[in-house]
This record gives C-alpha cells, structure tokens and sequence, in this order.
C-alpha cells in the first residue's frame, strides 16, 4: 500500500470518528437520559428508584411503550409514589388506573405484580432500593442478582432500571439495553455498552446513561432520519 493511500485512508477513519463524536454530542447534548425525557426524575431516593423500578417493569412489557410511560406516570399521579403506598393500595384501585392509563391484556396480573413487588421491597429494603444496593456490598454483579429476585424484575427489567440508575450508582456502568444498543448498531456508534462507554469518555456514568437513553428514545420513536440529518 502507497504512502498516498495509506493517508487517504487515515484521513477517511479520522472523518467517522469525527462523525461519531459528532452524533454523540447532539445524543447526550440533551443532558437528560430517557426516565428524564418523559418526566421522570432520576435521583438517588427511595421514592425516585422505586419509580424508576415501576417504569423498567413496565417498559419491559409487549405493547405500545406510551401506555407504559402514562402507567408509570398514573401510579404517582394515584398518590403511590412510593413502595410503601403502593404497598398499601388496593388491588382493584390499582386495576381500575391501570386501565385507565391504557393498559391492555391481563391487567389484574399486573396489578397484582406490582403490589407483590411494592411489598417485597417494603419487607426486604424498608421501601429504599439504595438498601439493595448497600446489601450487595455496592458490586454490580450482586446488585443485579438481588434486583432480579424481586417479583417481576428479570434481566431485561433489571437492564432498563440500571440504564438509568447509573448515573447515581456509578459501579453498574456501563448498562445499555437491547433497545440502545440496536440504535448504536444502526448509527455506526459500537455494538456494546463498552464501545458507548468509551465514546461517553472514560468514567462519565452520568454522560453514558444520557447517551443510552437518547438512543432507547431513537429506537423506540424510530427517529433515525432525524438524528442523522
């Protein structure tokens, strides 16, 4: 290979860096990742993390992710903004917003699922996720497998609550869920929560999780054309 070529070529890899740098500027740029996008606060209280739970439970589910997001929305807008007052709602007040909210198919199997897991984080953690956490010793490997024993979380909940819980318990990064990570693929940005952490730059948990959560958003609105404009 030429000299020239060999230019040209480092030339066209420096411009896709570029390029890539670019795009993730305009992701993160927002400074919000995607709980905070739909009025979602993201902080480290019992209250905040057992919402930002419900939402992951929810988001996780088949169906049209709005009725998810007016769900999640409907249970503090209900007064249970809380483990403990949800844990003291009943089961067919809790059917009766969920439906109102737009929930569809067995929505007395959810409703009950969300009691079953508002009590059991009431009886194991005090009603306070960041007890989760302390019990685990603040390993990320640990704190998955205490939030998957909680009725309802599998690893795919466990992914989106994490995805936006790292940018306050920083060790679990880097997250990035199935949705995330099918954006990235299709806009040239990695194909691994590791390859967004590098892109992110080293050690900015808060910017990863604006980054994954921008990118969620652009799967699940399909606004790929947008983006790249």
């Amino acid at each position: 290979m030429t000299r020239s070529v060999m230019t040209e070529d480092r030339k066209t890899e420096d411009r896709k860096t570029e390029d890539r740098k670019r795009l993730v500027r305009r992701l993160a740029g927002a400074g919000r990742g995607f709980a905070e996008q739909y009025g979602f606060r993201v902080t480290n209280n019992p209250s905040s993390l057992f919402q930002l739970l419900c939402l992951a439970v929810l988001l996780a589910r088949r169906g049209d992710f709005r009725r998810a997001l007016d769900s999640a929305h409907a249970l503090p807008d209900n007064g249970w903004d809380s483990a403990a007052r949800l844990a003291r709602s009943l089961h067919a007040d809790r059917t009766r917003v969920l439906r109102e909210a737009g929930q569809r198919g067995d929505v007395d199997e959810l409703a009950n699922l969300l009691g079953d897991l508002a009590r059991t984080v009431v009886e194991r953690y005090r009603g306070d996720l960041r007890r989760l956490r302390a019990s685990a010793g603040h390993d990320p490997g640990r704190e998955r497998a205490l939030l998957t024993e909680l009725p309802g979380v599998d690893d795919t909940v466990a992914d989106l609550f994490l995805r936006e819980t790292q940018a306050l318990w920083r060790e679990v990064a880097p997250v990035a869920d199935k949705r995330a990570l099918t954006a990235a693929r299709r806009l040239g940005l990695g194909r691994s929560a590791d390859d967004l952490a590098e892109l992110a730059g080293s050690g900015e948990s808060e910017r990863l999780a604006w980054l994954v959560g921008a990118l969620a958003r652009v799967d699940l609105e399909q606004r790929y054309a947008e983006v790249t404009r």
